[in-house]
């Protein structure tokens, strides 16, 4: 349908260089739509860009840190240069760091600060930042939407993970309460929502969910008990939601999260 249709809007996304923003890369340049890959990994951005490139899509590599504002400038600059406008962000950089992980055996009234801080500031501050850059262009052209990853963590309490949790929670808070503040300001041009995934295998939590011949651990065990589809996500699995965020489809949608998965957060596991 062409509502759902992103043909020609330019999209950015941060943390392009992820498995979870390789799916999206691939779903929005199948959708339609030109898409900023940014990331650190310079050959990983520019590979996928080749690819999308490769199959009649456009694509782009821009190379930059979400927690400086300079290198994002720059990447909103060449994007703005090589294209004219920006209409959609997702910010999909972020995860999860040791020093944010409290493990049972741990004293909870010694938590690592330093490590608390730092989970915080990537996922939080690494999505402030790039939406104060590239939401600044949208509010330009008049138009844009911007969708965040929440995470189940946000919603149910699950052990270990604070620090991340801590930043999803916040994260939650920050899409509804931005939301409101861009309508007040540009009606309904401006929207921000969120995706919040269950639980899918990526780089940082495959040997914590699954032993090397692909059984579950004790922990991925827990998980597949509280899902009632008795499985992970793949990442493709988010790109419906994703496109249907950044398309015309919900233009009457703004500061909601929306859950993709399996069940977990309704399921009390009885």
């Amino acid at each position: 349908m062409e509502q759902f249709s992103l043909k020609d809007k330019v999209i950015i996304a941060t943390g392009g260089t992820g498995v979870l923003g390789d799916a999206f890369v691939k779903g929005i340049a199948k959708a339609g739509g030109i898409v900023g890959i940014l990331g650190r990994n310079q050959a990983v951005a520019q590979a996928r860009a080749d690819a999308v490139n490769a199959k009649g899509g456009t694509a782009i590599a821009l190379i930059a840190d979400v927690m400086r504002e300079d290198e994002l400038i720059a990447a909103r600059e060449l994007m703005l240069n090589k294209f004219g406008r920006i209409d959609g962000l997702i910010n999909a950089a972020g995860g999860n760091m040791p020093g944010g992980v409290v493990q049972p055996e741990a004293d909870i009234f010694k938590l690592n600060m330093d490590g608390l801080r730092q989970v915080m500031e990537l996922n939080l501050w690494g999505t402030l930042i790039p939406t104060q850059i590239f939401g600044e262009a949208m509010a330009k052209g008049g138009q844009g939407s911007i969708v965040n990853i929440s995470s189940m963590a946000s919603q149910r309490a699950i052990t270990k993970v604070l620090g991340y949790s801590l930043a999803k929670a916040a994260i939650d808070t920050y899409t509804q309460w931005f939301a409101v503040e861009m309508a007040n300001r540009y009606g309904d041009k401006l929207r921000m929502n969120a995706i919040a995934p269950g639980f899918f295998l990526t780089d940082q939590n495959r040997t914590l969910l699954t032993q090397p011949d692909g059984s579950y651990t004790d922990r991925g065990n827990l998980v597949i008990r509280q899902t009632p589809f008795k499985r992970f996500g793949n990442p493709d699995e988010l790109v419906g939601a994703l496109i249907w965020l950044l398309s015309d489809a919900s233009k009457f949608v703004t500061g909601t999260v929306i859950n993709v998965d399996g069940g977990f957060a309704v399921f009390s596991g009885v």
